[in-house]
C-alpha cells in the first residue's frame, strides 16, 4: 500500500513510484488516503492533537484497517509514518527499505 505525503502528492504525485515498486514486483495499491494530519510538527502539539487524529481517520485509517496486516506499508513522508504508527502500530516503510531489498513483494 502506497501513501505519499501530502507535499509529495502535491508537486509530482505517485506514478512515479507506483512504477518503480510495480518494476521491483509488487502490487501497488494507492488508496486516496488524504492527508495523514501529521503536517510535519502540527500533530505533535497538544492542541492539534485530536484534530490530526481525525483528519487520519477520514480516509488513511480506514484504508490501513482494510489492508491485511502482512501488507507493506510504503509512506516515505517521516510525518506521515509517525502517524501511522502511532495511531495504528502498524510498521510502515520509506520507498528506499523496500527497493534495497528489506521487504519482499
Amino acid at each position: 500500500m502506497l501513501h505519499g505525503h501530502c507535499h509529495q502528492k502535491a508537486l509530482f504525485g505517485l506514478k512515479s513510484e507506483a512504477d518503480l515498486l510495480n518494476a521491483a514486483g509488487y502490487t501497488v495499491t494507492a488508496p486516496d488516503t488524504g492527508c495523514c494530519g501529521m503536517a510535519g510538527s502540527f500533530g505533535f502539539k497538544p492542541r492539534h492533537l485530536e484534530t490530526s487524529r481525525r483528519i487520519a481517520a477520514r480516509a488513511l485509517l480506514p484504508a490501513l484497517d482494510a489492508a491485511p496486516p502482512d501488507t507493506v506499508v510504503v509512506a516515505d513522508g517521516f510525518s506521515c509514518r509517525e502517524q501511522i504508527e502511532g495511531l495504528t502500530g502498524r510498521a510502515s516503510v520509506h520507498l528506499a527499505e523496500v527497493l534495497a531489498g528489506q521487504h519482499r513483494p
